[in-house]
């Protein structure tokens, strides 16, 4: 008997509840499995319902649809002759469980339950799911009648248990469980396990792949085996983009790596790899005396071979080669992870296209360049992979009929199908500079743009609120009070954001769409918002103006990320004008301009887009409270400020932070990127109205005063400044 096996994992782009669709992919997967000659196939996790059904976990109609669909896929003869591992949320005596179901030849081998649920950040799997009962617990499990059926089998086992094949031995690992101290792996492997497979449903962040490759890496690393690493890919309906990369890892090398960013629905990869090379890898004295005393697992046979029966040696079939991991830059994660996010919710949720308000600034200039990415990435798919799936999608978005004969020629002319941008500007508080960059960044990557001033609309708006209590609010710079001023700004923000919704909703019928599909309606369009993660911390927005949006793609991003990411799009995508857009200073353009006053985001804020990465991190990925995060930050900046000097800007900033907390409740729905998102909608849950910090207020300052003349004293040679 033969030691090579080919096995094989994929990444699917399932959609939470959608179990037709979801159906389709998994049985693709397994049938270019089979066109590959593997004799072993895993999926992402909780594949057949998709992972982010969230409280629909908790409907008796999910379980049952997940045993209907998968009912068909087990009776389905594509399946014949392979070792099937699939994830479906299963119950087990009245508890509701996430679980592997492992079959061969429409048998129930093993259903294997999660063992660690994920519950912080973004997840909250045990608001649906229990956690099995322990290592090495295994009982009877009684299938469904629909399945007993089909497998000719009343009854399987269901917990932590290993599958013994003729020629090696397979166990099972579901997302988390990779990322806790003593993953279950540790103890199979020592009882003999040569083969682990864990399916996820793990989303990007960015710089975010290194670590888990590094812990799949390490998982075979100290003690051997054969690591397949499945994951969903795509935005299943909500905020995450589950970014793929599904590998194989033998012995901590990788053979086999996918793709982390996709427009492709189906994607699988396999390798060839060497039994022996698992077992020689182990003949080591240090895990041989571990493993004498590791407790067994219980085995479930499986009547088959993974290696081939054949004696013979094929001198053409050999092993796969090792790889480099390939890793994208945080600039290319932008670039890509947005832009595949974007195009899966447009598609899905059958919309004509995106609308923008282009103000001219770096905000809206970056969301625009990630949809010119995402049409690169489409016209990439459509003219060289001809992925009939992305050009189904294509005509659908663009209007044309099914059978249409039209071919994008550039990503520019997808662009002037689905992507509309307006500058919506004020006589005296828009700039002549900041328009003429909306106009040109338009023109140059094809959006369908329009440039109009409001300040009919706002006028009327001012003029009706003066008739009505005969008070004339103005500008700071003409008298006027700080509220006044403020509600001056609020109007214009507040009038674009109900400009942006009508032209959303007419520009499909003013330029005929679905004129070529007679009877259909032209549609819609999705508003696009553009505020970036360090303005939603701090509150730099106004609550229901043009940051309110249908979806936002840069939300979870920092303002430097993003900097840095227009830097790269000026080379990558050969868009000169995105320097203009560096190298102009940040603004609102909500108040006059004159020779002598422009207004500035940073001023504006009292703090520098830098500082406010920084203060996100300590609160949300440090967990640091006001006194934390003084003392750290005494050692951070302590070489350039004052103990006072980094009590002012902590107290300013958490002042800031406490007051626009309300302003989180009604976040327009954001690409999460980034590990200090304020997202209070999943991933950041706080109230939204605080009291004052008095007590740590005060603990700084008795701090403070006991130091004497160091608490503010600026360091020697640092001249007294504002900003770090």
């Amino acid at each position: 008997m033969g030691h090579l096996i080919t096995i094989a994992t994929c990444s699917l782009n399932q959609w939470a509840l959608d179990f037709v669709g979801n159906k389709a992919r998994i049985l693709e997967s397994i049938r270019l499995a089979k066109e590959a000659g593997c004799s072993l196939r895993i999926g992402p996790e909780l594949e057949v319902c998709g992972y982010g059904c969230l409280d629909h976990f908790l409907e008796s109609d999910t379980c049952l649809h997940a045993w209907e669909s998968f009912s068909e896929i087990l009776a389905d003869p594509i399946c014949e002759g392979m070792l099937i591992d699939i994830g479906m949320p299963v119950k087990h005596r009245n508890v509701l469980y996430n679980c592997r179901v492992i079959s061969y030849n429409k048998k129930i081998l093993l259903i294997r339950p999660k063992l660690s649920l994920a519950n912080d950040g973004n997840y909250y799997e045990m608001r649906y799911f229990s956690p099995w009962k322990g290592e090495r617990v295994v009982e009877d499990f009684y299938l469904p009648r629909s399945i007993a059926r089909i497998a000719g089998q009343e009854k399987c086992r269901i917990g932590d248990a290993l599958i013994s094949t003729k020629d090696s031995c397979m166990g099972t690992e579901t997302c988390e469980e990779l990322f806790t101290p003593r993953a279950p792996g540790i103890g199979a492997g020592l009882d003999g396990c040569e083969i682990f497979s864990n399916s996820s449903g793990s989303h990007h962040e960015l710089r975010k792949l290194h670590t888990r490759i590094e812990l799949i890496r390490e998982a075979t690393l100290k003690s051997g085996g054969i690591y397949l690493y499945s994951n969903q890919q795509g935005c299943d309906g909500d905020r995450l983009y589950y970014d793929g990369c599904a590998m194989i890892i033998i012995n901590g090398d990788i053979v086999a790596q996918g793709s982390q960013f996709s427009l492709a629905d189906v994607e699988v990869v396999t390798a060839t790899v060497d039994l022996e090379d698992v077992r020689s890898y182990r003949f080591s004295k240090s895990r041989a005396m571990q493993a004498t005393t590791q407790p067994s697992y219980e085995r479930i046979e499986a009547n088959m071979s993974l290696s081939s029966e054949a004696e013979e040696f094929d001198p053409l079939i050999r092993p796969s080669p090792v790889l480099e991991a390939r890793y994208h830059t945080p600039e290319e994660e932008i670039a890509l992870g947005p832009a595949c996010w974007l195009w899966d919710y447009l598609r899905r949720s059958r919309q004509a296209g995106f609308f923008i308000p282009l103000s001219g600034g770096i905000d809206s200039c970056a969301t625009s360049v990630i949809v010119h990415s995402m049409c690169r990435l489409v016209y990439h798919d459509v003219t060289v992979k001809q992925d009939p799936q992305v050009l189904k999608d294509l005509l659908q978005i663009a209007g044309e009929p099914a059978n249409s004969d039209w071919r994008p020629s550039s990503p520019q002319d997808i662009a002037s199908r689905m992507f509309h941008s307006a500058y919506m500007g004020m006589a005296k508080n828009s700039s002549p500079d900041t328009r003429k960059r909306a106009k040109d960044l338009a023109k140059d990557i094809g959006s369908y743009h329009l440039d109009f001033d409001i300040d009919n609309v706002v006028n009327a708006i001012v003029t009706l609120f003066t008739t009505v209590t005969k008070f004339t609010p103005a500008y700071k710079m003409y008298g006027g009070s700080i509220a006044s001023n403020l509600a001056l700004q609020n109007i214009q923000a507040r009038t674009r954001m109900v400009l942006a919704y009508l032209f959303a909703q007419l520009l499909p019928t003013v330029r005929g769409r679905n004129s070529k599909n007679p009877g259909a309606s032209p549609g819609g369009l999705l508003v696009l918002g553009s505020a970036n993660v360090d303005e939603s911390l701090r509150g730099y927005l106004t609550k229901y103006d043009a940051s309110s949006a249908d979806i936002n793609p840069i939300g979870g991003i920092s303002k430097n990320d993003l900097k840095r990411f227009i830097l790269y799009a000026a080379t990558a995508y050969d868009l000169p004008i995105l320097q203009t857009f560096i190298d102009a200073p940040p603004t609102a353009e909500l108040e006059p301009i004159t020779e002598a006053y422009s207004q500035s985001d940073e001023a504006d804020m009292g703090m520098s887009y830098a500082e406010l990465s920084i203060y996100g991190n300590l609160r949300k990925r440090d967990h640091l409270g006001p006194w934390g995060m003084w003392t750290k930050l005494l050692h951070v900046w302590g070489d350039r400020l004052s103990p006072k000097q980094i009590y002012d800007k902590v107290r300013w900033f958490f002042w800031c932070y406490s007051i626009n907390r309300h302003k989180m409740t009604t976040l327009t729905p954001s690409y999460h990127a980034e590990q200090y998102s304020p997202d209070d909608n999943r991933f950041d849950m706080r109230p939204f109205l605080y009291p004052s910090f008095d007590w740590a207020w005060r603990k700084i300052e008795r701090s403070i005063e006991g130091m004497g003349e160091r608490g503010t004293k600026v360091p020697e040679g640092v001249e007294d400044k504002k900003s770090v």
